[in-house]
C-alpha cells in the first residue's frame, strides 16, 4: 500500500469481477496515515486513467474502488466487525450465521478478505498457478510476508515461500539474532495471537500451517517476534495480556472477564506476588476462554499464557517461589494474595 498500491487495486478490480462485485472498500488502520493517503492517490490516478470506475477498462463492467480509514481498534480485524465499522457502528463482531457471504456490508453478500490476497491475484494471474504452488510444501503452497522484529540484527518485513525453516528465514533476512543463535531465548511465530517457541523448537520448525500447528503454535499473521535472553519472557506475555484486555469489545463475557484476569494475574506474576498454584488457574482460566465466544479474539488472548506455561512454567515457578522466599526475610510484609485478586 505504501510502495506499490497499483497492484492492490488492480487485485481488486480482478476480484471483484470474478465475483461480479459492484465496489471494493479497503479497511486501513487510521494510524497508517502514509499507506492510506499514497492509496487514495493511486485510486484517483486508476479513475483518472478509466481502469475502475463507470466501464472500467472499457469493458462496460462498473467497479468503484473506497479507502476507509479506521479507528485502530484491534477487534476490527474481525471480519464481522469490520463490517460493523464500515457501516458506521461500534466495531463489534455478529452473531454468525448469517455469514458476510449471504448477508455483509449494507445487507449486501459481501468477501472480506487481506489485502495480501488480493493483491497476490495479479502475478498468479500472469504467470499462473502453477507457478505459485511451486514455492513451498504441497500442502502449504505459495509466498507469505514475513515480518520480523525484535532481537535481530536487521528487522524486516519479506516476502518468502512457505515452509522455509524459521532459522533460515532469520538468518537470510535479519542477520540473524543479536548476540548470535545460542543467544536465542524464544519466538513468537504469527504474531501476538500464538504461543511462543523456545529456541530447541525454532532451529527445526517450517514456516507453514501444519508445522507451526505440530509445535503447537500457529502462523497466524506471519508477525515474527524474536526474543533473545535478555528477555523477561512473564514480563513480555503479562503485555500481551494487558494488550487484549484493553481491546476485547466486552460483547461476550469470557472474553471480557477473562482478558481482564489474564491481565491481573500476569502481573501479579511479574512482581512475584502470586503463589506457585496460581499458574494452574490462570490456565484453567485461558482454556474457559478458548472456544466460547463470537470471535476469536478470546483465544488470542488466551494462547500466549498458555504458551509461557507449556513452555517456561520452570522459570515461572522459581519466580514466584524466589520471591516468597524474599518476602519471608521482611517481617512487616503484611500482604495476601487473595485478598489482591479479590480486590483488583
Amino acid at each position: 500500500m505504501r510502495h506499490d498500491p497499483h497492484k492492490l487495486i488492480e487485485g481488486c478490480l480482478l476480484a471483484g469481477r470474478a465475483m461480479f462485485a459492484s465496489a471494493a472498500y479497503i479497511y486501513i488502520r487510521g494510524e497508517f496515515y502514509n499507506e492510506a493517503s499514497n492509496l487514495q492517490q493511486a485510486i484517483d490516478e486508476a479513475y483518472k486513467a478509466g481502469l475502475i470506475g463507470k466501464n472500467a477498462c472499457g469493458s462496460g463492467y462498473d467497479f468503484d474502488v473506497y479507502v476507509h480509514r479506521g479507528a485502530g481498534a484491534y477487534i476490527c480485524g474481525e471480519e464481522t466487525a469490520l463490517i460493523e465499522s464500515l457501516e458506521g457502528k461500534q466495531g463489534k463482531p455478529r452473531l454468525k450465521p448469517p455469514f458476510p457471504a449471504d448477508t455483509g456490508l449494507f445487507g449486501c453478500p459481501t468477501t472480506v478478505t487481506n489485502v495480501e490476497t488480493v493483491a497476490a491475484a495479479p502475478t498468479i494471474l500472469r504467470r499462473g498457478g502453477s507457478w505459485f504452488a511451486s514455492f513451498g510444501a504441497p500442502r502449504n503452497a505459495g509466498t507469505k510476508l514475513f515480518a520480523i522484529s525484535g532481537h535481530v540484527n536487521n528487522p524486516c518485513t519479506v516476502e518468502e515461500e512457505m515452509s522455509i525453516p524459521l532459522r533460515e528465514l532469520i538468518e537470510r533476512h535479519c542477520g540473524g539474532v543479536r548476540g548470535g543463535w545460542d543467544n536465542l531465548l524464544a519466538i513468537i511465530p504469527g504474531g501476538s495471537s500464538v504461543p511462543l517457541l523456545p529456541k530447541d523448537i525454532c532451529s527445526t520448525v517450517l514456516m507453514d500451517f501444519d508445522s507451526l500447528r505440530d509445535a503447537q503454535s500457529g502462523l497466524g499473521t506471519a508477525a515474527v517476534i524474536v526474543m533473545d535472553k535478555s528477555t523477561d519472557v512473564v514480563q513480555a506475555i503479562a503485555r500481551l495480556a494487558s494488550f487484549y484486555r484493553h481491546e476485547s469489545c466486552g460483547q461476550c463475557t469470557p472474553c471480557r472477564e477473562g482478558s481482564r484476569w489474564l491481565d491481573l494475574m500476569m502481573a501479579r506474576f511479574v512482581k512475584g506476588d502470586a503463589s506457585v498454584t496460581e499458574i494452574d488457574q490462570i490456565l484453567e482460566i485461558t482454556k474457559e476462554m478458548e472456544g466460547h465466544t463470537i470471535c476469536a479474539l478470546a483465544d488470542a488472548a488466551a494462547w500466549p499464557v498458555q504458551g509461557l506455561i507449556r513452555h517456561f512454567r520452570p522459570e515461572l515457578e522459581s519466580r514466584l517461589q524466589g520471591a516468597k522466599i524474599g518476602s519471608h526475610v521482611h517481617s512487616n510484609a503484611k500482604y495476601r494474595p487473595e485478598q489482591t485478586i479479590a480486590t483488583a
